[in-house]
């Protein structure tokens, strides 16, 4: 089924169709979340509250934007909204020093400690910045949509993004030799 046929099952009250909205998006609303929060029990929280409030809004729904813009958005903000009400607490490197990324031999367990540390270096970036490199570069939205998402000018969009990449890339350039 499409989704404007699922939607259209799940206000009338067809709660498999609402079901099967939630197993099509869920992976996409945990991406977003994770990548904004960091891998923790708040962004599972956040993922869960992103599709109540998805069902909380059936209704006003009118798809004008696509489901998965309109569930990225509502995403997104609850993640924003985390952040600014100080829930989520500073994670950032406390698993391990810095310096340890760089000391495992294993090129498997290497590789899954590289994107560890990458993951970790977007959480430092302050959340105007990161929501917008999280929305271009790991979910992959254009420049417009991810204007529509934060509902931000599309030159603020651009600015933002350079302004990530660059605090990422000074974040990094320490290690940026073992990664590559």
């Amino acid at each position: 089924m499409r989704d404007e046929d699922l939607v259209a099952a799940a206000r009338r009250g067809d709660h498999d169709a609402f079901r099967e909205l939630v197993q099509r998006y869920q992976s996409i609303v945990a991406r977003t979340v994770i990548a904004m929060l960091g891998n923790c029990e708040e962004a599972e929280d956040v993922g869960q509250e992103t599709f109540v409030r998805f069902y909380e809004s059936l209704d006003r729904f009118r798809g004008e934007a696509s489901l998965k813009t309109y569930l990225t958005r509502i995403a997104m903000n609850l993640s924003l909204n985390a952040i600014k009400r100080g829930k989520i607490k500073r994670r950032i490197f406390a698993t391990k020093s810095l310096d340890e990324y760089n000391q495992i031999p294993n090129p498997a367990e290497q590789s899954r400690l590289d994107t560890e540390l990458i993951h970790k270096a977007i959480q430092k970036l302050e959340p105007k910045f990161r929501s917008v490199l999280v929305l271009r570069l790991i979910d992959g939205y254009s420049t417009r949509e991810t204007a529509e998402i934060l509902g931000i000018p599309l030159g603020t969009v651009l600015s933002r993004l350079a302004r990530a990449q660059q605090k990422l890339r000074q974040l990094l350039e320490p290690y940026l030799e073992d990664l590559l």
